[in-house]
This record gives structure tokens, sequence and C-alpha cells, in this order.
């Protein structure tokens, strides 16, 4: 019998929630039925450039992820085969020479701020979301997170927001939901869509697929 993928794509602004939505996804289903791939790790690398260069990129633009290559590994996991997923490290704006080993799943979860933005990759969904959450709260996870997990000072999240982040959100981004099946608000805070959407999931699953 021919397996069948279903491709789930979350996208939505920095700090929007996304993420927990996608990993939420996962809690209702058993090992091999979910993955969650995320986009940023299809950063490019930029190990080429000098470190100071490397710190004034705009990370928020389409042209800093690496599409071609993340729309090549979902086609192969369509085709039920694995791949190896890059890892990238935030701190330095580097791929590692490690990478995450991925097996096929009955269901993948793609979500980053600009999986919606790239049409090669929105043909490949089958269920495309958005994730809508006020700016401001958007900001202050952000702020959170770059200082804990990415070794960021506050002035210079502020300072990448307010010079790339914010108008690129607003081209990019935002436009983006035009493009959605479901609009999300809150993301993973919002446990009535969690369980209308994995409702959806477990309905075209394969029932009794290997």
């Amino acid at each position: 019998m021919k397996h069948k993928t279903i491709l789930i794509g979350v996208a939505g602004g920095t700090g929007s929630g996304k993420t927990k939505l996608a990993r939420e996804l996962l809690k209702e289903f058993g090992p091999g039925e979910v993955v969650v791939i995320e986009q940023d790790s299809y950063y490019q690398d930029l190990s080429a450039l000098p470190e100071e260069k490397r710190n004034h990129q705009n990370f928020d633009h389409p042209d800093s992820f690496e599409f071609d290559l993340l729309n090549r590994d979902l086609k192969t996991l369509l085709d039920w085969k694995q791949v190896h997923i890059p890892m990238y490290d935030f701190s330095t704006h580097v791929r590692l020479s490690e990478t995450r080993m991925v097996e096929p799943h009955h269901v993948i979860v793609v979500e980053g701020i600009m999986v919606l933005v790239d049409r090669a990759l929105r043909n490949l969904m089958d269920i495309k979301i958005y994730v809508e959450t006020p700016a401001d709260i958007r900001f202050i996870r952000r702020l959170t997170r770059d200082r804990v997990e990415r070794e960021r000072t506050t002035q210079s999240v502020i300072d990448q927001y307010l010079s790339t982040v914010r108008s690129m959100h607003e081209q990019f981004v935002e436009p983006s939901k035009l493009f959605a099946d479901i609009i999300v608000p809150e993301g993973g805070e919002n446990s009535v869509a969690i369980d209308l959407i994995r409702t959806k999931i477990a309905s075209i699953i394969p029932k009794g697929s290997d």
C-alpha cells in the first residue's frame, strides 16, 4: 500500500505562538505519526562572511532562507524516504556540520515565519495555518527568546526589530495569511483551535497504515 503523508504549514509573525501550536499538535499522536520541521533550520549558511557582516544581515527577508533545500527535503519525506535536516547556530549564523535525521511520518508540520510566502512550498501543503497574535505580545516573546536561547542583548533585539523585523513582517509575513486555510488567534494558547486541528489530522491519517 502506498504511504500517505499529510503536510501542514504553520506560519505567523515572530513570537506569534506558531512553534507552541506545532508542538501541541504532537501530543495527541503516537511515535512515527507526526513530526515538526522548523523553517529556522534552513537559514542560509553565512560562514563565508566575516562575523561582523553576518550580524548585519536581514534575517527576516525571504532570501535569508534556503527554500530550495527545504522543498527538496519535504518532497523526499513525502516520497517516504528519510532526510538529514540542517542544524543552525543562531549565535554565529552558520550551519553546523551535524544534521538531524528525520524519518517519514504520516503527518509533517513545517513551521516558520515564511512558510506561506514561498509558492512552491505552499503547493506541497495539504493544510495551511496562519497564527495571528498582537504585535506587542510577539515582540515581548521574541525579546525573551533571543536573550535566553540565542544569547542576544536587549538592545540588539530592539535594534533588529525596528530596522528589519517589523517592516519585513508587514511586507511579507502578514500578507501571507491570505493563503491560509485557517487563521488561529494566539497560536499555542488557543486550545479550541488546537483540538479542532487535531481532529482534522486524525480524520486524514490513514487508518492502520504503517
